[in-house]
């Protein structure tokens, strides 16, 4: 049999159905039996990790995750992935009270990016929280990458495009995306990573070209192959 996943998710529901659908249509399949088996833990009541990253009172997501996470433990899951990005700053805080083994969203990307794109100097499009705590800054310098994270103004419109569009389930502002994009190729960026779920929720809906790297779709085919099923081969 093949090895179940526990999916930490709801943060936000739009990121959590399009990890499910890239998972879905990732997977190298001709019958149901074919598809990874996941239980999805879609916990909408997590409190805000950026929120709880800037203001330093870290408990109450941590309380809950932890939490979360043991439950999908206790019902035999193999191995949690966590569809958030700035959630991974508690990921890595829970990840040694667990017995089963984290598919870590953002080590995988950093990974990735350096074998296929070796001395990229790689724009990180994420949360406050994500860039605060320096956790694509971190990965990507010790996988030999040069990060950039924007200025204070350029931050402004992703953190727009987060809360204000997607996370309030309208569409993302055109003209303040291509205030962000022309500011990374000022900067001299040769990629840029969709840093939080729900940048990879605009990155699906507008087709963005090869530019943008989607952590997201990099967890699904990580899960994929960890659970013992087949990747398309469009995707190896």
């Amino acid at each position: 049999m093949s090895k179940l996943i526990g999916v930490l998710g709801g943060m936000g529901p739009m990121a959590s159905q399009l990890f499910y659908k890239y998972v879905t249509e990732m997977t190298d399949s001709t019958c149901d039996q074919d598809h990874v088996r996941m239980l999805i833990y879609s916990d909408c009541e997590m409190p805000d990790r950026t929120t709880a990253i800037l203001s330093g009172e870290y408990s109450a997501p941590y309380d809950r995750m932890l939490r979360n996470a043991k439950t999908l433990e206790e019902c035999n899951c193999d191995a949690i992935t966590i569809t958030c990005n700035t959630a991974h700053y508690f990921a890595d805080l829970i990840k040694n009270k667990l017995d089963i083994p984290i598919i870590h969203m953002i080590s995988e990307t950093c990974s990735e990016i350096a074998s296929k794109f070796p001395d990229s100097k790689v724009g990180i499009l994420a949360t406050d929280g994500t860039i605060q705590t320096g956790l694509y800054q971190k990965q990507l310098s010790k996988c030999g990458l040069e990060p950039y994270a924007p200025e204070n103004s350029i931050q402004k419109e992703v953190m727009h495009q987060i809360y204000d569009c997607i996370k309030s389930g309208l569409p993302y502002d055109e003209i303040s995306w291509h205030k962000i994009e022309n500011a990374l190729m000022k900067a001299g960026c040769d990629y840029a990573i969709l840093a939080c779920t729900e940048l990879s929720v605009i990155g699906d809906e507008n087709c963005l070209d090869d530019f943008y790297i989607d952590p997201m779709r990099v967890l699904a085919k990580k899960t994929i192959l960890f659970s013992g099923k087949k990747l398309k081969s469009d995707y190896k």
